[in-house]
C-alpha cells in the first residue's frame, strides 16, 4: 500500500483531501480523532443535528477549540480549521469537498444523503451500513455510472471482510466462508432496550448510562447488526446467504475451519460460499476460550494438494483433515481506521468494498407476538430483528426490509419469530426511502417492485 506517501504528496503541493463528515455518534467521534492527525487530509466541514455537541466531541477527542470555529466552508478552505453546522446538504454542494463521509446510521436519510453526494460528483464512505443494506447495491451502481466511489467504511467489519475475500480469490484460494465474531446467544433476539443493560453489564463497565444509546447497543446484541454486516459482505463480494440465515455457532479463533466448513465435511455450514458469525458464548452461556468476539475471519481451501499440504507447514489454522484453513483478523478499530476508505476514494478511485450484487436482504422479524395496530420502532427495538435471508427468498415472499420496519402500524397480528411482509404493515409508498427500495427491486429484476 502507498496510501500514506500518495497523501504526503498531497499535503506538499498545498492539496489535501477535503472532507465533508455527516454525523459525529461513536464511529464520526474516533473519526474525529484520527483525522486530525492524518497528513494530506483536511475535514472541512462536520455536519450533525447538534453541532455544540459535536464541537464537545472533538475537544474530546483532542482538537483544538480554535480549529473547531471556521464561520463557513469557505473560512475553512481558507483556514484550514473545520466548519461546524447542521446543515448537511452544505457539505455536499460544496464543490471544493472531495469526500463525504455519511455516518448518521439512519437508513432513509443515508439513502438520501447517499444520492445527493452521487449528484453533485461526491465521492461517499458509507458508514451507515444500515442504509446500504437497505438499498446499498442501487447506490452502487448510480455512483459508479456518475463517476464517484460508494465505499464501504475501513474499520467496520464488513470492509475488512470484503478485503478478506479480496486476499483468498486474488491468491486463487476458494472462499468456504467469511464472516466476523460476535457474543450471541438464541434468547438475545428477544432483547430490548430495557433488558439490553443486563447483557451488556457482563462485558462492559457502565458507570454512567446517559453516555449509552440502548437502542443502538441492542442492534448489536439482538443479532440485528450481525444480519446487516453479512448482508453488505454477501453484496459487495458474491457470497450467499445461508437459506436460514446465521446460525452463530461457537466457535473460537483456532476453530474456525473445523467449524466454518460444509456439514458434510463435518462443519455446521450448509454449503461453501456463504458468510457466517461465529458466538463467543457457548448455548449454556459460557464465554468461548481465545474467542473472536470483535475480529473477522476467512475461510478457504484449495484444489492443489501441494497447497493444501503448505496450510500445515506455514502454521495455517487448518480442520483436522487439511483441507480447509483460516485467517483471522483480532480486532477491528472502527472510525479510527477510517482513513484508508477515504484515501482510497480520492486517490485511487477505488472502495473498500462495494455492492455489485444483490445477494442477501435483512428482513424484520418479530421479537415477541406483536399486535394489530402496534407501531414497528425499527432497528435495536422492542418489536423486531433483523434477519440475513437470501434475497430471491425475501423478494419473493414479500418480506418487509429492517430497515424500513421504523413507524409503520401492523395490518394483523404476527407471532413470535415469524417475519414479517410489506402486507403486513400500512406504509408510505412515496416515502423516498421506499421508493429507492422499490426502485431497486426493480432494477435487478426481482418482484414485489411496485
Amino acid at each position: 500500500m502507498n496510501l500514506s506517501f500518495m497523501l504526503k504528496e498531497r499535503a506538499a503541493q498545498g492539496k489535501p483531501v477535503r472532507i465533508g463528515q455527516i454525523g459525529a455518534g461513536k464511529f464520526g467521534t474516533m473519526h474525529l480523532a484520527q483525522t486530525r492527525l492524518t497528513t494530506g487530509m483536511h475535514l472541512v466541514g462536520l455536519a450533525d443535528l447538534y453541532p455544540d455537541r459535536a464541537r464537545k466531541r472533538m475537544s474530546e477527542v483532542g482538537w483544538p477549540a480554535e480549529q473547531t470555529q471556521a464561520k463557513s466552508l469557505g473560512d475553512a478552505l481558507k483556514s484550514g480549521a473545520t466548519h461546524v453546522t447542521d446543515n448537511a446538504m452544505s457539505l455536499i454542494a460544496c464543490p471544493d469537498i472531495d469526500v463525504i463521509v455519511e455516518a448518521t446510521g439512519d437508513p432513509a436519510t443515508g439513502i438520501k444523503l447517499c444520492l445527493a453526494a452521487i449528484e453533485h460528483g461526491k465521492h461517499i464512505v458509507m458508514v451507515n451500513v444500515e442504509a446500504d443494506s437497505v438499498a446499498g447495491p442501487l447506490l452502487a451502481q448510480k455512483a459508479r455510472a456518475a463517476g464517484v466511489v460508494y465505499s464501504l467504511a475501513w474499520g467496520d467489519q464488513p470492509a475488512l471482510v470484503c478485503e478478506h475475500v479480496d486476499w483468498a480469490r486474488a491468491c486463487g484460494f476458494e472462499v468456504v466462508a467469511a464472516g466476523k465474531g460476535t457474543r450471541y446467544h438464541p434468547t438475545y433476539h428477544q432483547s430490548n432496550p430495557d433488558t439490553v443493560w443486563d447483557i451488556l453489564s457482563k462485558y462492559l463497565k457502565i458507570e454512567d448510562r446517559s453516555h449509552i444509546n440502548p437502542k443502538m447497543f441492542n442492534s448489536f446484541v439482538d443479532g440485528t447488526k450481525s444480519g446487516i454486516e453479512m448482508t453488505a459482505i454477501c453484496n459487495a463480494t458474491g457470497l450467499v446467504p445461508q437459506t436460514d440465515g446465521l446460525a452463530f455457532p461457537p466457535a473460537s479463533r483456532f476453530e474456525l475451519a473445523e467449524v466454518c466448513k460444509p456439514r458434510s465435511d463435518g462443519g455446521t455450514l450448509e454449503k461453501k460460499g456463504v458468510t457466517e458469525v461465529v458466538s463467543s458464548i457457548t448455548r449454556d452461556d459460557k464465554d468461548v476460550p481465545h474467542h473472536l468476539a470483535m475480529g473477522t475471519y476467512v475461510v478457504i481451501t484449495s484444489e492443489s494438494a501441494y497447497s493444501r499440504e503448505c496450510f500445515k507447514e506455514y502454521n495455517m489454522l487448518s480442520d483436522s483433515s487439511g483441507t480447509y484453513a483460516a485467517l483471522y483478523r483480532p480486532t477491528h478499530m472502527i472510525g479510527l481506521e477510517l482513513g484508508l476508505s477515504i484515501a482510497s476514494a480520492a486517490l485511487r478511485k477505488e472502495p473498500t468494498g462495494s455492492p455489485i450484487c444483490f445477494n442477501s436482504d435483512v428482513v424484520a422479524t418479530a421479537k415477541r407476538d406483536l399486535k394489530k395496530g402496534e407501531m414497528l420502532d425499527g432497528e435495536g427495538g422492542f418489536c423486531v430483528w433483523g434477519k440475513q435471508t437470501p434475497a430471491e427468498m425475501s423478494l419473493k415472499e414479500g418480506y418487509l426490509p429492517l430497515g424500513l420496519a421504523h413507524n409503520v402500524a401492523l395490518k394483523r397480528d404476527i407471532k413470535l419469530g415469524e417475519r414479517l411482509k410489506w402486507d403486513d404493515v400500512t406504509y408510505d409508498a412515496t416515502d423516498n426511502a421506499v421508493k429507492v427500495r422499490r426502485e431497486m427491486e426493480a432494477v435487478f429484476g426481482r418482484r414485489n417492485a411496485t
